[in-house]
Formats: structure tokens, sequence, C-alpha cells
């Protein structure tokens, strides 16, 4: 008997359709998946497993900034690897959401 998918499983394979160079928020991602919160998606993207290939770094807050975690490494690495795709933070360390936001 297979297991019925769970709310990680839907989270992930959204953030695997992210393409390089969009983001898209928490909230946006928690819309997309039956009684979601935009928390549930957090602590998803937190337990990201590493065997898997899930594009955590496109996952930001609805303000257009980087979350903060793993005591500041994590938000560093996250950056350096949307930078790495193209996408521009502003003076304010902010990506503009209507230029890198993902519409699906």
């Amino acid at each position: 008997m297979k297991n019925s998918p769970t709310y990680r499983d839907y989270i992930y394979e959204i953030v695997r359709n992210i393409p390089s160079g969009k983001v898209a928020s928490y909230g946006q991602i928690a819309r997309m998946v039956p009684r979601c919160t935009a928390r549930m998606v957090g602590f998803a993207m937190a337990s990201t497993p590493e065997n898997q290939d899930i594009p955590w770094q496109r996952v930001i807050n609805s303000k257009g900034e980087i979350s903060p975690h793993g005591a500041g490494f994590g938000s560093a690495l996250q950056r350096s690897l949307l930078e790495q795709e193209g996408i521009i933070f502003d003076l304010e360390n902010k990506i503009d959401l209507d230029q890198f936001g993902w519409q699906p």
C-alpha cells in the first residue's frame, strides 16, 4: 500500500517548478497547497532533503527578502545561489518581485 503524499511532497514539487532566475514567496506556495500556511512552507524548506533536486534558495518572503536562518550562514548561501542565477538585490537587500517573481 502506497502512502499518500504529504504537504511537503506537494511543496517540494511546486518548488522544483520555479525556474532559475525566479523566486516565489512562502505564502504564494502555501496558496497552491490545500490547508497549508506560509509557516509550513518555511518548515519544509528548512528540512529540504539534500539528496533531492529542490531549489530551496528560490523561496523568499513576501517582502522580497531572504528570511534569516542558519545563524546567517544559510542566508549568505541563499543570496549567493540566487545571484549566480542572475537575481539582483537592491541596496536594501530586496529582490524586485515584479522582475524576478515567478508567475506560474
